[in-house]
């Protein structure tokens, strides 16, 4: 306020709402859908869809799979579902991971269906089916 002058001065930002206030179902640990804005070498930039929060993606962060972590994979405007890995209001920070929402998924498929292996060895199976064939009678 400039009362000499008898002006007001404003900045856009004031204008503007808070974009982490206006964020109200994002947190950590959160799905969200992601759409890319920027494809760079380290990493790409995305926007949150429905807020209009954006975040960076690290090379590393892509995905689980170390051949899947190339940025060029991806497109600018293509959408893709990731984790909220870190959500700041005070340092105004937000991070996301595709590889931390797919380690999750597994994790969750795992508990669903059992683990990763059957957890029988090949010997277990054979030893099985050799002590059955055994026990039955006369055949020779």
């Amino acid at each position: 306020v400039d009362v000499e002058k008898e002006r007001i001065s404003l900045g856009i930002k004031q204008l503007a709402g808070d974009l982490f206030a206006d964020a109200g179902e994002v947190k950590k640990g959160a799905i969200v859908t992601c759409e890319v804005t920027d494809v760079k070498d380290g990493g790409i930039e995305v926007k949150l869809t429905g807020t209009d929060l954006s975040a960076f993606i690290k090379r590393s962060e892509l995905a689980r799979d170390r051949n899947d972590q190339r940025p060029e994979r991806f497109s600018v405007g293509e959408k893709m579902d990731a984790r909220v890995t870190l959500f700041d209001r005070k340092a105004r920070k937000v991070q996301v991971s595709v590889k931390a929402l797919e380690i999750a998924e597994e994790k969750e498929a795992v508990a669903a269906y059992g683990s990763q292996d059957s957890g029988a060895s090949l010997g277990d199976i054979l030893g099985a089916a050799l002590k059955q064939r055994a026990k039955e009678p006369g055949e020779e």
